[in-house]
């Protein structure tokens, strides 16, 4: 018998596979790559909300755990996918900049926001207002790192690649059998997909629509991550990511008209060379209203057991929660009550 079903093989889904296999734990990877929100995404990691200049929900913690997450897989799989790079938001006025010498003073804030501002010019930029750093930044290549990590797992025979029934699964007191597959624990990584999980699917998980751009700009000049109303992130060979929107209405993967007019708009307001598209994706980010994950267990059974609402933060929140799901699962370890399932649950009794 395994110790672990996992279904899906996103962020979060690898995340868990990683703890569970690092603590020599069975596991077998269920996918069939529906859900690509994970693969589009920007990869960025941040601690801070620079919209509003608060610190990410236990950003600090996060950081740690996902430099280790980080390096350990990049030996494994032996490829670069963590890249560091600062973060630099352009300012467009001087209360800009006041806000953010206000916000650097902030305790919480003040060990990922620079008082030192940034003047070098960025040929394709405009910044009469110069820039501010944020500190502990970078992105994770998330493309690169399903394709690695899901090639791993084949190549170890730890990967089903279809499309997961869930009417066929069978739950017992003390564990599941899915087709010929008896496993101790099932553990529902989805992403949006969740909606049409039976065991969960009357969560609240909202979903975010994101579309992202890749663009060419040869005479863009960018060594850092410029972050304003949208972020631009160097790939090299002139190409540079760009993204991304939030609709709250569509909840279909596809590239939109509307979404291609705002980045491109966006992108105006920033840089001031051409420019041309050379990709356009689209994803809906799994999000909760509460903009906390949703970990934990159902609450008619002890076997089934969720990791979901990572939202934009798949890359820092991943490694933290698979870790606090599995010690709950492993070690009776509480889930912190502001993550943990039983918030919904508690409200319908």
């Amino acid at each position: 018998m395994l110790d672990y079903i996992i279904v899906g093989s996103g962020l979060a889904g690898i995340s868990f596979a990683e703890i569970a296999l690092k603590n020599n734990k069975s596991i077998l990877v269920i996918d069939d790559k529906s859900q690509i929100s994970s693969r589009v995404a920007g990869g960025l990691y941040n601690p801070v909300i620079l919209k509003r200049f608060s610190e990410v929900w236990k950003a600090e913690e996060q950081l740690v755990l996902m430099e280790d997450f980080y390096s350990t897989i990049e030996a494994k799989l032996e490829a670069k996918v963590n890249f560091k790079l600062p973060i630099l938001r352009k300012f467009f006025s001087i209360e800009e900049q006041n806000n953010w010498f206000a916000a650097s003073d902030k305790p919480l804030l003040a060990p990922f926001l620079s008082t030192k501002l940034i003047f070098k010019k960025y040929f394709g930029i405009d910044s009469p207002f110069d820039y501010g750093e944020v500190l502990h930044t970078g992105y994770v290549d998330t493309s690169l790192l399903l394709d690695k990590y899901q090639a791993y797992l084949m190549e170890n025979k730890l990967l089903l690649q279809e499309s997961f029934q869930h009417d066929t699964l069978v739950v017992s007191d003390d564990h599941v059998e899915y087709k010929d597959i008896k496993a101790k624990h099932i553990i529902f990584a989805e992403g949006f997909g969740l909606h049409a999980n039976p065991f969960f699917q009357d969560l609240p998980l909202d979903g975010t629509k994101g579309e992202l751009f890749i663009i060419k700009a040869p005479e863009l000049d960018l060594d850092v991550i410029v972050n304003t109303s949208v972020f631009i992130l160097p790939l090299g060979n002139h190409l540079f990511k760009v993204g991304a929107t939030y609709n709250w209405k569509d909840k279909t993967d596809e590239p939109t008209e509307e979404g291609k007019t705002e980045l491109v708009e966006r992108i105006q307001e920033i840089i001031n060379c051409d420019f041309e598209i050379v990709s356009h994706f689209g994803g809906v980010r799994p999000t909760v209203k509460d903009r906390r994950p949703i970990i934990g267990t159902n609450d008619k059974y002890s076997s089934l057991h969720l990791l979901n609402g990572l939202g934009t933060r798949g890359v820092m929140l991943g490694p933290a929660m698979a870790k606090d799901l599995f010690d709950y699962i492993e070690n009776n370890k509480p889930l912190d009550p502001t993550i943990d399932i039983q918030r919904f649950y508690k409200k319908r009794k």
